[in-house]
């Protein structure tokens, strides 16, 4: 198998100024044109990387937030922020500047998917991408939860759809039906609509199918629709010049301002064309807005389905409805909001801004040490209004067993006083588990309580550390107490390098929350050691553990 990779990454730019032919009847760029530039863009960047052609797999949800009108110049950088065998993540950000103003805004942030295929039957392994930068890391560590979420899609989705089949259809009145938003469109493919390896351009398909969606949601709101989001395309099999494809869109739902348009692509050659013997290419939802001429968003009628398919896909809408705004949810997150409420739709994506939450903080540009001992130093960062902690410990026990030791709650207690009791709510997957903490109480105070989601993951690599996640969650089973004071974990967590066979190190991150300020402040000053004797017992903890299981194996 060759490896191939060029070592520094995929890191491309386009810039582009729209002239009229770029643009809508608003003078604004047309989306089907900024899809097709973005995959252009992503698609060298992953070559640049891979060293041999690559095929997009699929583009993550889209999300326009800023239009680009007719004179302005828009600018996409494409970067390959991690690389699994065969396949690469590329991120892609859009921005817009005025040539009048100077002023430069974000119109959209994605990632896409992109598989190397190489001449021949030969198969290839993609080299790792270097980082050379603190955000190159960031990503490149994030891009590794992004890609769990992908794959755990369906399921999360097909999990929740079981949920709506128990719920009634619909009970609007004067709705529209929509077999009435149908649109059929059909292409052939001609050597301008094909890409450098004589596929067609998946940019092009991506336009095809906003044209066409368009035209399905214009059908109910009487007016020109504006793409606000998409739901993922995703590339099922490749189409050549000279194949026929259908593209077929029709309105799934609707949710007063907006209107969900799917579409399906099927592609035929001519033997397939005679035979009706189609080929899935690609599907996508469209997610439009539509305004007047203040500008002022205008309302959609309600839908009815009128057929089982429809059913389907009224209520399919829904779902990816709840798991979208999810997700916008958890990406958005302000530190003061209270802690995510924890169910099927937003799972993943809380999981996702747990891992992401740690690795950001442990990431931070400026921690300055405020003690030393042996075998343990502490850190604070400060930033704003936010102040944050790191205990850092040389510990000799291998990595993998102190991540084996940590990310087991239930063994909290042992070393650190502040968890009088732990026990697990619930055992989601081998990697997520929410526990029940509860603490002693400070001076005058009830004995507080936590619920807690605790995300564990191992390194792919030997350079990457073990991660132990930890965050506050809300979980309906487990509503406060009049016997305690909830508290709440911002962003917490263990990061676990190893030194050797034998020895790791051990580093504990906490963005400080009004619990655990006392603490904080009574160390800075000098009149507490509690930080410094939780460190110890820690390592204690883990040496003991360590030494036992060592012995236990020799014997076997």
């Amino acid at each position: 198998m060759e490896r191939r990779g060029a070592a520094a990454g995929g890191d491309v730019r386009m810039c582009q100024t729209i002239f009229p032919a770029h643009a809508n009847h608003r003078g604004e760029l047309s989306a089907g044109q900024l899809l097709k530039w973005m995959d252009a863009t992503a698609c060298l960047a992953a070559e640049k990387h891979a060293g041999v052609s690559c095929v997009t797999a699929s583009m993550d949800d889209i999300q326009f937030e800023e239009a680009a009108r007719v004179g302005q110049v828009i600018t996409i950088k494409a970067k390959v922020n991690r690389a699994f065998n065969t396949s690469m993540e590329v991120g892609i950000k859009v921005t817009v500047q005025d040539v009048l103003t100077n002023v430069e805004k974000i119109v959209s942030v994605a990632y896409a998917t992109y598989v190397a295929k190489p001449v021949g039957a030969k198969k290839i392994e993609l080299e790792p991408v270097q980082l050379l930068s603190t955000e190159d890391h960031l990503e490149h560590t994030l891009a590794t939860e992004r890609r769990r979420i992908r794959l755990g899609y369906e399921q999360v989705f097909k999990n929740l759809m079981q949920e709506r089949n128990k719920e009634d259809t619909f009970k609007e009145e004067d709705a529209v039906s929509t077999d009435l938003t149908h649109v059929q469109s059909i292409e052939l493919v001609q050597p301008p609509h094909a890409n450098h390896h004589g596929n067609t351009f998946g940019g092009q398909i991506m336009a095809w199918m906003e044209t066409v969606a368009s035209i399905s949601a214009s059908r109910l709101c009487r007016s020109y629709p504006i793409l606000k989001s998409v739901n993922m395309f995703k590339f099922w099999g490749p189409s050549v010049v000279g194949d026929r494809l259908v593209f077929n869109a029709i309105v799934n739902n609707t949710f007063q301002n907006s209107v969900e348009v799917g579409v399906r692509v099927e592609a035929y050659n001519c033997e397939e064309w005679i035979k009706d013997q189609a080929r899935h290419i690609n599907s996508a939802f469209l997610i439009f807005n539509a305004v007047n001429d203040k500008g002022e968003l205008l309302t959609f009628p309600g839908v009815k389905p009128t057929t089982k398919d429809s059913v389907r896909r009224y209520h399919g809408a829904i779902v990816r409805r709840r798991i979208r705004l999810a997700r916008k949810c958890m990406l958005s997150a302000k530190e003061d909001k209270p802690s995510d409420l924890w169910e099927r739709s937003n799972q993943a994506y809380v999981s996702y801004s747990n891992v992401a939450a740690l690795t950001h903080l442990a990431a931070k540009q400026g921690w300055e040490i405020t003690s030393m001992l042996e075998h343990i130093k502490i850190w604070t960062h400060e930033e704003g209004d936010v102040l944050s902690l790191k205990v850092e410990m040389q510990v000799n026990v291998p990595s993998h067993l102190a991540f084996s030791l940590l990310s087991d709650f239930t063994h909290r207690p042992q070393w650190d006083k502040h968890f009088l009791t732990c026990e697990v709510l619930q055992a989601v997957n081998e990697d997520e588990k929410i526990y029940y903490v509860t603490s002693p109480p400070m001076t005058g105070h009830k004995p507080r309580d936590f619920v807690i989601l605790v995300s564990q993951r191992q390194p792919c690599k030997p350079s990457e550390p073990y991660v132990v996640a930890v965050k506050s969650v809300t979980l309906t089973s487990k509503p406060p107490s009049p016997e305690y004071c909830r508290n709440e974990i911002l962003c917490a967590g263990f990061q676990i390098y190893s030194d050797s066979d034998s020895s790791c190190t051990v580093c504990y991150f906490n963005q400080v929350t009004s619990g655990v300020m006392p603490y904080l402040a009574a160390n800075l000053t000098g009149s507490s050691n509690s930080i410094e004797d939780a460190a110890l017992q820690c390592i204690k903890f883990l040496e003991q553990k360590g030494s036992v299981r060592n012995f236990n194996n020799s014997c076997q």
